[in-house]
């Protein structure tokens, strides 16, 4: 389970980004996390994902407060919680199987067990025949899709998107977002942070709406407004 109780952000002297925020995501959910543009939504899945800490109240992932979290255990707290970027932050001068490989190798994991999750993440996500090539020689949507394969690379128990169709055309869109409905029936729990209103429309998911930092909605089978 996340959740966030009573959590608020602010640096300096400034307002607050994310002011008194808290609710709950259950094993297994879909969620959209939905807003304008400055409303808070990366600050709040920075704090996910420890990049940073609350200025006040508490995150917790399966009931542990990330923010206590010693240096031992915050490789754990990353291979739970996969993340897939607007922009991809993929490595241009490695090839698409190297970049879905990186993590696992960061992870002291063998060259045998790459070799065999890789190639079955890459056709996961579609793209089982573009392993030899780079990020220049893909289309944005396939980016994407290397993206989500590297997110997935551990297997995490929760997979967090910041806009993950927001560099992409809508028909790669619909084919990306058809893989993140295919992973949440696997049992992932996902976190799609998004501006895209049609898609919110017609998956119908639960839905947390922040603006100004506030929740102002949050309701299961809903719709962007």
């Amino acid at each position: 389970m996340i959740k966030f109780e009573n959590v608020s952000k602010k640096y300096n002297d400034t307002k607050f980004l994310i002011d008194d925020v808290s609710f709950e995501i259950e094993e297994g959910e879909f969620v959209f996390l939905v807003g304008p543009s400055g409303a808070g939504k990366t600050t709040l899945l920075k704090l996910l994902t420890r990049e940073d800490v609350p200025t006040t109240g508490k995150v917790s992932v399966d009931e542990k407060d990330i923010a206590d979290l010693t240096k031992k255990e915050m490789p754990i707290l990353r291979r739970n919680i996969g993340m897939v970027f607007q922009d991809f932050k993929l490595l241009e001068t490695r090839t698409v199987f190297e970049n879905v490989a990186i993590s696992m190798e960061v992870a002291g994991k063998s060259t045998a067990e790459i070799n065999e999750v890789v190639p079955r993440l890459l056709k996961l996500v579609g793209i089982e025949d573009k392993g030899h090539q780079y990020p220049a020689e893909i289309a944005g949507g396939e980016k994407q899709r290397v993206s989500l394969a590297r997110a997935l690379a551990h297997d995490p128990k929760y997979l967090v998107a910041d806009e993950p169709t927001g560099n992409i055309d809508p028909l790669q869109t619909w084919e990306v977002v058809k893989i993140f409905q295919a992973i949440n029936e696997y049992g992932t729990t996902i976190l799609f942070a998004t501006h895209d209103k049609t898609v919110v429309d017609e998956l119908k998911k639960r839905v947390i709406k922040i603006e100004d930092g506030k929740i102002t909605k949050d309701e299961k089978n809903s719709t962007y407004d």
